[in-house]
């Protein structure tokens, strides 16, 4: 990677305008567009900034795989535009984004799940989120790390590891998990490496590391987003998603990325429905708990007292913000991840993701590898760059294993919606609840087999410094009450703050 000198950046770290002071770390969208009208600051000069963080801070936290060759001409091209709108900028407009690297983009980048097996594909398109984000103005800054195969090659590596870029840390406390698979997108926005970025859930993937990591997530309704180009896991459950440092930067990226994909039509077709007109930034509203029924899913908060205490705190909170919780409420047989799984994922997952997988690889331009038992051969051939003896890919054996969707795997997927209904679709139409109210991501699996959205908001830090999240769930197409909860609670605490240990980088000591 070609970096610059870090000399040109010092004037980046705190500018003025009027007496106003304006810091480019934990700095939000809509203030970094008011620094471009003002001509005080230029995406170039943005995308340095981030590039020398990056230079500085990655080798400890290992959240970025790699960085687009191309980014400052593409920060020179949105600072051209803007001189030829006068200055003017909207949507995403010269902000600089992080994909996780199972998100295709068809430029100087590799596309690769974190495994060495892809480093010498090539894909024939951008993925559906790529081009809305380009259209949108967006410079895509580079591809974040991921736990590899997005988690699903092997249960036995930690969160955060790849083979192509190792072990991602949080940034937090290096020791401790940073959570998967979406860590490197976390983890990079979190020690403010990018402004924001994408990540993808299958079961947990957005929602986890936003928890771990103290930063705002939102996994979108299935279908809300396209999920045409990105590595698959199961097209039933899979959906990307932003992951920024507030909950207003987490909708903008949303705005710019739902929509109908021809590539992904079945799906997005049915889900452009749910988007609202006029956007999702309608919906953030400082006084949006008021009036909202919040279900508290007691049966998914852990006995940790510290939590226990916070969140008493929160609930407090919430009604003093006038929302009305109704509290103790569980969900009928899905008290745990255990019970989703006896409940058939498993079983599910594994067959959907050798049938996507193989499409998938079918369509690369050229690829070493074209079917999972290719990537399985490729893995066992490199053993010690995979740590496939340490490490191993049971995952992928079981799903190689598998014989499409058959008679077990159909009755998986009926005993799924069943839960569904009868569950969280029962308990909120009884209750009348506008979401559901968990610690962390505890309610990632109810949420992830019914294809329902969910957004986690940081929530506070145990004794080690380790952050913890609040998520609010809700039924499919509820993302502007989500948004309107999550906005309104984030406006309301303020929680977030930066990692301790990285508030001194490179570019502040040498200013």
């Amino acid at each position: 990677m070609k970096f610059i000198p870090l000399f040109p950046l010092l004037f980046l770290l705190l500018l003025v305008h009027h007496g106003t002071c304006f810091s480019i770390k934990e700095a939000t969208i809509d203030e970094t567009h008011k620094a471009f009208a003002r001509r005080n600051l230029t995406s170039r000069a943005l995308v340095e900034f981030y590039l020398n963080e990056i230079r500085a801070l990655n080798p400890r936290l290992a959240a970025v795989i790699e960085v687009n060759p191309d980014a400052l001409a593409l920060a020179d091209q949105a600072d051209e535009k803007r001189r030829e709108n006068g200055g003017i900028s909207s949507g995403l407009q010269g902000i600089p984004i992080l994909l996780k690297d199972n998100i295709a983009t068809k430029d100087k980048m590799k596309t690769t799940a974190g495994s060495l097996a892809l480093v010498d594909s090539a894909v024939p398109r951008d993925a559906g989120v790529a081009k809305r984000l380009r259209r949108a103005g967006a410079i895509i800054l580079g591809k974040a790390s991921l736990s590899e195969w997005a988690y699903f090659r092997s249960t036995k590596a930690p969160s955060g590891w790849c083979a192509r870029s190792g072990q991602g840390r949080n940034p937090y406390l290096l020791s401790a998990s940073p959570c998967g698979s979406s860590s490197g997108s976390a983890i990079a926005v979190a020690a403010n490496m990018a402004m924001v970025s994408l990540g993808t859930e299958t079961d947990g993937s957005i929602l986890c590391p936003s928890s771990a990591n103290s930063v705002v997530g939102i996994k979108p309704t299935v279908g809300l987003t396209s999920r045409s180009g990105v590595i698959p896991i199961s097209p039933r459950q899979d959906s990307v998603g932003p992951m920024c440092r507030t909950v207003s930067d987490a909708v903008h990226v949303l705005d710019a990325i739902v929509g109908f994909d021809p590539r992904d039509a079945e799906a997005t077709r049915n889900a452009s429905n749910f988007i609202p007109k006029g956007g999702y930034t309608q919906f953030l509203k400082t006084d949006g708990l008021k009036g909202k029924r919040l279900g508290i899913l007691r049966n998914f908060f852990p006995s940790d007292p510290l939590l226990g205490r916070t969140f008493e705190n929160h609930f407090r909170t919430l009604r003093q913000q006038g929302a009305i919780l109704v509290d103790n409420l569980q969900i009928a047989n899905e008290r745990t991840i255990q019970d989703q799984l006896a409940s058939g994922e498993e079983t599910a997952l594994l067959a959907e993701f050798k049938l996507s997988l193989n499409s998938y690889l079918s369509e690369l331009i050229r690829s070493p590898v074209r079917s999972l038992t290719d990537v399985i051969v490729f893995n066992n051939r490199n053993s010690v760059q995979e740590k496939t003896t340490l490490y191993g890919q049971e995952t992928f054996l079981a799903a190689q294993g598998t014989k499409g969707m058959g008679a077990a795997e159909r009755r998986a997927l009926d005993i799924m919606a069943k839960l569904s209904k009868q569950g969280i679709e029962k308990l909120m139409a009884e209750k009348n609840l506008d979401a559901v109210v968990t610690p962390e991501s505890r309610v990632s699996s109810v949420l992830a087999i019914g294809g329902y959205p969910g957004i986690s908001v940081p929530a506070g830090y145990r004794a080690n410094g380790v952050p913890f999240g609040i998520c609010f769930g809700g039924l499919r197409g509820s993302e502007p009450k989500l948004i309107e909860i999550a906005y309104g609670f984030e406006q309301a605490t303020k929680i977030r703050k930066p990692p301790p240990s990285l508030k001194v980088s490179v570019s502040d000591q040498s200013s």
